[in-house]
């Protein structure tokens, strides 16, 4: 018995340390705890309160949207360097957009978007790009465009909106030279609205380009071009306004466009090959041309031109082949066909002796057009039904008309058709029936004499 009593206050001894230990454990666990959740809580609170300034970049997103780096979307700020920046951070990743987003103007003095880019790159155009509306605001400078892209491939413009060039000032001779005496910030050439330089694989569809100080849309040394449901409009007196103009640039497409403007709306320079334009509407402005071509004795070489769907209204002429004398080189392998006319002043011509001036100097040279094919060109002319006037040295040959049928307008001048040194066949109907007299017949002789000239050959080494 005594031994017992000596035990039990042992024994519950070891069993309140025990109880202690173990809840003191449980105690140190949960704080262990709470200071782990507490960090935690700290460090995410700290990335939420985290704000993504205009300047930083998220390299994960493919979109960069104008607003983002800087820009005011006010029709007064400059927002060139804004564009340029979003440009330059779209540019390094692929299937990019830099977004030029609606309800927003966006003045922009000349800028260059340069490539080469990561491919797939394109630019969104919803709202308003404005060039500045003064002469006098412009910079003299080097540049002949207003928004240049150079270098770039694997792209395309789209979207809802608009590219103005708000170029009203530069229309009026006086005051262009007004300003010019008075001012030594003046360009010497009216820019360009939209310029593509040595770029391949563009695209060009959707958007809407206005008042153009001189041409609308320019691709110059580049190939592989698409332009697709675009509007282009600046008013019939506004000069040299073109709509869409092409030099040294191969396998293009033009389609489901509306072109109205105060020159040509789609102007084919030497060095292009392989262009399909069909499905236009086009007027007011001067046709579809390929020229004016061998200016200063110059090499114009031209090929595989098809011209086909179109509608022309009170236009100055429709389909129309220009080169001047003394030029270099050769047009051929082309095609006008399903042309309707409304009141256009000139539906067909070839001129071998287009001159800008009042007077042309005579030369012997000329650059050779052969294989031109006028196919169903219907409707009604105000002035002439055709011109067709070839070198008295190198004639036009295979040439081809074949169911034409022009009518005079209500208020036509209703001139007889002139034809001169054309070789070529016709098949009806051909009205007027003047028509029929328009082409020679034979020809192999002379086909064969242009054939061996060396001014031909020159263009075999630049087009397919």
């Amino acid at each position: 018995m005594k031994r017992n009593n000596n035990s039990s206050p042992m024994l519950l001894f070891f069993l309140v340390v025990i109880i202690f230990a173990t809840f003191s454990m449980n105690i140190i666990s949960i704080e262990a705890r709470k200071n782990e959740h507490n960090k935690k809580s700290k460090h995410d609170h700290k990335h939420k309160d985290h704000k993504i300034g205009n300047s930083d970049i998220v390299p994960s997103s493919s979109m960069f949207n104008v607003l983002s780096f800087g820009a005011k979307g006010d029709g007064v700020s400059d927002d060139s360097k804004a564009l340029i920046a979003a440009w330059n951070a779209a540019c390094r990743v692929a299937g990019a957009t830099v977004q030029i987003p609606s309800g927003f103007k966006f003045l922009m003095t000349p800028i260059t978007l340069q490539g080469p880019c990561m491919p797939q790159l394109v630019l969104q155009i919803d709202g308003s790009l404005l060039a500045p509306p003064k002469v006098s605001s412009w910079s003299k400078s080097s540049l002949f465009q207003w928004i240049n892209f150079k270098w770039v491939s694997n792209f395309t413009i789209q979207g809802s909106g608009m590219v103005d060039g708000q170029g009203s000032d530069w229309w009026t001779t006086s005051q262009i030279y007004s300003i010019q005496k008075n001012s030594k910030h003046i360009p010497y050439m009216k820019p360009t609205a939209i310029r593509f330089y040595a770029s391949s694989n563009v695209t060009v569809r959707d958007i809407k380009i206005f008042n153009s100080p001189q041409c609308h849309l320019k691709f110059d040394s580049s190939s592989d071009v698409r332009v697709d449901n675009i509007t282009i409009s600046s008013p019939e007196n506004s000069p040299n306004t073109d709509g869409i103009h092409l030099q040294n640039t191969q396998n293009v497409e033009i389609h489901h466009s509306n072109i109205g403007c105060g020159d040509d709306c789609v102007s084919i320079q030497t060095g292009c090959s392989n262009v399909h334009v069909h499905h236009i509407n086009c007027g007011p402005g001067h046709g579809i041309s390929l020229g004016g071509l061998g200016k200063d004795k110059s090499v114009a070489c031209v090929s595989n031109v098809i011209v086909e769907n179109i509608s022309m209204q009170n236009t100055l002429y429709a389909v129309r082949i220009k080169t001047w004398q003394g030029g270099i080189g050769s047009v051929r392998n082309v095609t006008f066909s399903g042309i309707e006319v409304s009141d256009v002043k000139l539906p067909i011509m070839i001129d071998q002796y287009y001159c800008d001036k009042n007077i042309c100097k005579n030369q012997t040279g000329a650059v050779a057009i052969s294989g031109v094919k006028f196919d169903q060109i219907i409707g009604t002319y105000s002035a002439q039904p055709i011109h067709i006037a070839c070198s008295n040295y190198i004639p036009c040959t295979k040439v081809d008309l074949i169911n034409i049928q022009l009518k005079p307008s209500q208020t036509s001048l209703n001139r007889q058709a002139l034809c001169w040194n054309s070789y070529g066949k016709s098949q009806g109907p051909l009205v007027p029936n003047t028509m029929d007299y328009c082409l020679r017949s034979g020809g192999d002789s002379v086909v064969k004499r242009i054939a061996k000239s060396p001014d031909i050959n020159a263009c075999h080494s630049r087009l397919p």
